[in-house]
């Protein structure tokens, strides 16, 4: 990982909100309650909450009798989220997933939606997710699939690397869309002491108003950013218009604004912790 990927703060925060999460994220969101366990009382954390579309989604759906504690790294992240929150429904706390700063036992299911992919010590973060849980508590959390599976990141990555052929921004390949090995990641499950290991692809559209908008929202709203704007020449607007203009060829007949829609995968899985 490079030490920007998991930053998200200023612009990069205002920008993911805005246009990442409609995009990408609030489809998976409804995805989350029907897989959590049917808790009539209890707690359930998250982590890597992000600007809170999962936890708004858990808030509607559970009982009110089941607490809810919603945890970020970035701060910037958790003030986009706390205005879209039912008041006093959910605790906001900053925390590291690497780091968790509860008791042993605590939950009663955790889950985390497209933020595994951003902790560098994945197997620390795993740890700290059993511990945290009670025996028999439920880890359920998403990851992207492959660039090969994700056709419109696929094709913003690809536009954006080249136009850097001798150090090309490999953000969206290397972070979001590098860890959906499926043996892989249910080996680092077991290592960490789960059982019963489920792993399911998920596939929904990907739908924005226009290419430029969809170009927008991964080349400025994620750390892809920081990536182009650390190279500085053609410069960070000429290199989304770019990406702009690849969408449009490849999935709206070269018009720029008009909506784009393709295909997108990520895997949910879940595990629980044993008695």
């Amino acid at each position: 990982m490079s030490a920007t990927d998991a930053v998200f703060a200023g612009r990069v925060a205002e920008g993911y909100d805005r246009l990442m999460v409609p995009m990408l994220f609030e489809a998976y969101a409804a995805e989350v309650p029907p897989r959590l366990p049917r808790l009539a009382e209890g707690h359930v954390l998250e982590t890597a909450a992000g600007t809170g579309i999962v936890t708004a989604a858990m808030a509607a759906a559970l009982p009110a009798a089941v607490a809810i504690t919603a945890t970020d790294l970035n701060p910037p992240m958790l003030d986009r989220a706390a205005p879209r929150l039912p008041s006093g429904r959910v605790t906001l706390r900053q925390a590291d997933a690497q780091r968790l700063p509860f008791e042993d036992g605590a939950f009663d299911a955790l889950v985390c939606q497209f933020g595994v992919m951003f902790f560098p010590d994945k197997p620390a973060a795993l740890a700290e997710a059993r511990r945290v849980l009670r025996p028999g508590g439920r880890l359920l959390f998403s990851v992207w699939s492959g660039l090969d599976r994700n056709p419109i990141p696929a094709i913003v990555q690809a536009a954006v690397a080249a136009q850097f052929p001798d150090d090309p921004p490999l953000f969206m390949a290397r972070t979001p869309h590098g860890h959906g090995d499926i043996p892989g990641m249910t080996a680092a499950l077991e290592a960490a002491g789960f059982t019963d290991f489920g792993a399911e692809r998920v596939e929904l559209p990907c739908r924005s108003p226009s290419a430029r908008l969809a170009a927008t929202a991964i080349c400025q709203g994620t750390p892809l950013r920081a990536e182009i704007e650390a190279r500085r020449v053609p410069g960070l607007d000429a290199v989304t218009e770019i990406a702009a203009q690849a969408l449009a060829r490849k999935l709206a007949g070269g018009a720029m604004n008009t909506p784009v829609s393709a295909p997108m995968e990520a895997i949910f899985f879940s595990a629980i912790r044993p008695g």
